[in-house]
């Protein structure tokens, strides 16, 4: 059900891994991550989670708990309070595997149990948005909706712009999704290198709910994305990434081409700042969106929750 072409990319990220890569792409900077698992069915779900909790308390990172849908919600409870986490990252390859891919739905990874422990506890939702036509499908629009108006102290933040990485992808969303915005719907930019999507996304959502995010270590990629079609294709050095046989968003280029390719996180960033400069965003929003959005927004968390 999952995308396969990230598994190319990093077989694991270890904490060391993940701090090396902040110093070698951003020399000079502090970076704090916000820090998940990312699990399948089957998988040792304390193990990981226990691993994330333990590193970000070593680190002082914040953190979110990979959720399982079939826990009961005082499961979900115990596990939020005992490792300290700020909230949830469900995702779509936890639904029962009965459902088609096709016909997944949010309520089918992130239940109804689980947003009202969330809600209670005033806690972030880092959401992967299902289904093919990703944030301009109905049911995904009539689903967040629905959330934040039955839910309305859950910090729900909607990730990758919706996965909108073509402009195709976001159609009448941002209309549909006026009460959302309205009632303080977060949006990051995770993974996501597209400047006219960018464009769409500042001038329909406050600046102060849009974050950055990296999406390590699908990141570490050296890619340049393109769209053809309303599908993003990644444009990848040859032979680095082994066989790419049936990889549809996944396409090498020649020696020569690769040599003028940097790292997917680098694409994001440049994305960004060219729909900065055309939608003339101030140094102060763009710091907001960097830094200030997501402290503000984990600081709130914490204090509601008595987290140091």
């Amino acid at each position: 059900r999952n995308t396969s072409w990230p598994d190319l990319v990093a077989a694991d990220n270890s904490i060391e891994d993940l701090k090396e890569t902040y110093r070698l792409m951003f020399p000079g900077k502090n970076v704090t991550p916000l820090m998940f698992s990312y699990l399948n069915r089957g998988d040792n779900f304390p193990l990981c989670n226990g691993y994330v909790a333990e590193s970000a308390k070593k680190e002082g990172y914040p953190a979110l708990l990979f959720e399982h849908p079939d826990w009961r919600a005082d499961e979900l409870k115990a596990l939020l309070d005992t490792g300290d986490f700020l909230g949830c990252k469900p995702y779509l390859g936890m639904s029962p595997p009965e459902i088609p891919v096709n016909d997944i739905c949010i309520y089918d990874f992130l239940p109804h149990k689980h947003l009202e422990i969330i809600n209670e506890k005033k806690m972030i939702v880092m959401l992967h948005i299902p289904r093919a036509q990703r944030l301009r499908d109905p049911l995904n629009l009539k689903q967040i909706n629905e959330i934040t108006e039955r839910y309305p102290s859950v910090k729900l933040v909607i990730a990758h712009v919706g996965r909108a990485y073509a402009l195709e992808d976001i159609g009448n969303a941002f209309d549909i999704l006026k009460p959302s915005i309205q009632r303080g719907l977060y949006f990051d930019i995770s993974a996501n290198c597209n400047a006219d999507v960018f464009c769409r996304l500042f001038e329909a959502v406050p600046n102060d709910h849009i974050l950055f995010g990296s999406d390590l270590p699908i990141l570490r990629l050296r890619t340049h994305r393109i769209v053809e079609n309303g599908s993003y294709i990644n444009i990848v050095p040859p032979h680095m990434y082994g066989d790419l046989t049936g990889e549809s968003h996944m396409r090498e280029c020649t020696e020569k081409e690769a040599e003028s390719i940097t790292f997917f996180m680098y694409e994001e960033i440049k994305a960004f700042r060219d729909a900065a400069e055309r939608m003339n965003l101030s140094r102060e929003e763009i710091d907001n969106i960097f830094r200030n959005n997501a402290l503000r927004l984990l600081n709130e968390v914490k204090a509601q929750n008595h987290i140091s």
